[in-house]
C-alpha cells in the first residue's frame, strides 16, 4: 500500500456571517469537483514550507498574503482504487489582503497538475457543498 503526506488549505477571508471560503475547480475536468488547494509534502520538506508552496503553485497566493491561524487536524484517507492511505494535514489561513471574487490560475510546479488551469472562487461558509474526495472532513474545525 502507497503512503503520501498531504497538506490542504482553508483560506477564508472575512469575518463570522460574512465569512467565506476558497475553492476551485479544474477547468478543464469539471468531473474533477470542487476543492482546496493542497498536494504531497516532497520528500525532507517541511509540513509548513509544502503548505506555502502548494498554495503559490496552485492559486498563485504569495505566502506574505496569508496569516497562518494554525493546523487544524491531521486525519488519514483511503483511497482503495489506488491501494493508497494518505495522511492530511489541514491548515486554517486568513487571506490578509484583497482577492477578486473569482479568478483563474495556470498552475507552476514540479507536480502532476503542472499547466493545468483551476477557477478559483469564494463560498460562504454558511453554504459550502461537499468537497471533491472528503476534502470538507475538517471544514467544522474552522
Amino acid at each position: 500500500m502507497e503512503f503520501k503526506r498531504k497538506v490542504l488549505a482553508y483560506i477564508t477571508r472575512g469575518f463570522d456571517e460574512d465569512c467565506e471560503l476558497l475553492v476551485f475547480e479544474h477547468k478543464d475536468m469539471p468531473d474533477a469537483g470542487l476543492q482546496v488547494p493542497g498536494g504531497t509534502i516532497e520528500k525532507d520538506e517541511l509540513l509548513i514550507d509544502a503548505l506555502y508552496r502548494e498554495i503559490e503553485e496552485e492559486s498563485g497566493i504569495q505566502r506574505d498574503s496569508l496569516e497562518l491561524f494554525g493546523k487544524i487536524s491531521k486525519m488519514k484517507y483511503y483511497v482503495d482504487e489506488r491501494d493508497s492511505v494518505y495522511e492530511r494535514n489541514f491548515f486554517h489561513l486568513k487571506l490578509l489582503t484583497q482577492a477578486e471574487d473569482y479568478w483563474e490560475h495556470k498552475v507552476v510546479g514540479d507536480g502532476e497538475d503542472n499547466g493545468l488551469t483551476f477557477c478559483y472562487r469564494w463560498i460562504p461558509m454558511t453554504e459550502i457543498p461537499p468537497l471533491a474526495a472528503d476534502q470538507d472532513q475538517a471544514i467544522d474545525l474552522i
